[in-house]
């Protein structure tokens, strides 16, 4: 799977984070401001590109930002050590979202991480499993990650939905220190704000085999990346950096889009930290 951002996308979000102009950055980086606007349209610099003076002007890692510039990916995950983890990438308007299925092994009690665009293939992943949905975490309510919410909770009435957004009923919040069990696995959350008002980072631990925690991260980071913003990059840095950056390395971060990577792959290759 490609990086959810190409390196254009990623010098632009940087720019709009350091409020740095396109004639600055054209500059340190040694292109006319077409050429950097072609750049960050396309992803392909059209000839060489002064990484580490550009990288200085607008806050990232010039080693780390060269590195994407040279190809770097994630390394495919292997999910084999987590039974009962699925994922589902489902796409429309343009947009490609990532969803996530776990569950119990022994009680086939299910956990639905987001809905994506639809619902149909998590629906059959239940039933050809045997599981009963019993709850759905939602990392922030944006369009493309709560579609599919209706028909899930059609499907499934009884399931209980997690959420951080103000606008849910009380017994739908997250609440502070809060475990949720599922069989065996523990669900904790970290408030990961910023990308959006309700972000959330959800945390799962205690896999069979000591297998390493997942951490379910909505949009806040991705693969060689972050989130947009939104007129929040500080606070959007910030959180990532104190809530997900410091668990353990070999922790799985299930983005809400692009590849899987890992809390060691992300503090060695990724720009923005």
């Amino acid at each position: 799977m490609n990086l959810e951002d190409h390196l254009g996308d990623i010098i632009r979000k940087a720019r709009a984070m350091s409020n740095v102009s396109g004639s600055a950055a054209a500059n340190a980086a040694g292109l006319s401001e077409a050429e950097l606007t072609s750049l960050e349209e396309s992803g392909k610099p059209g000839k060489s590109v002064n990484f580490a003076a550009l990288a200085g002007v607008i806050g990232l890692s010039a080693n780390k930002l060269q590195g994407l510039a040279n190809g770097w990916l994630p390394t495919e995950k292997d999910l084999s050590q987590w039974r009962e983890l699925r994922v589902f990438t489902t796409s429309a308007e343009g947009i490609t979202v990532n969803c996530y299925l776990l569950w119990d092994e022994v009680q086939r009690d299910a956990a639905l991480f987001d809905t994506g665009l639809d619902a149909q293939p998590i629906l059959d992943c239940i039933a050809e499993n045997q599981l009963q949905l019993r709850h759905i975490f939602i990392t922030h309510s944006h369009w493309d990650h709560v579609e599919a919410l209706p028909k899930i909770r059609e499907a499934f009435p009884k399931a209980k939905l997690h959420t951080s957004s103000k606008s849910a009923p009380m017994d739908q919040r997250n609440k502070p220190s809060e475990i949720v069990h599922l069989g065996g696995l523990r669900v904790t959350y970290r408030e990961t704000p910023g990308h959006a008002e309700d972000g959330v980072t959800y945390l799962i631990g205690n896999w069979q085999e000591d297998a390493p925690h997942v951490a379910i991260v909505g949009d806040a980071i991705f693969a060689g990346s972050m989130g947009n913003g939104n007129g929040q990059w500080d606070l959007a840095r910030q959180k990532v950096r104190e809530q997900i950056l410091t668990l353990p390395a070999d922790t799985l971060l299930c983005p809400g889009h692009g590849p899987l990577t890992t809390v060691a792959e992300e503090q060695e290759h990724n720009p923005f930290f």
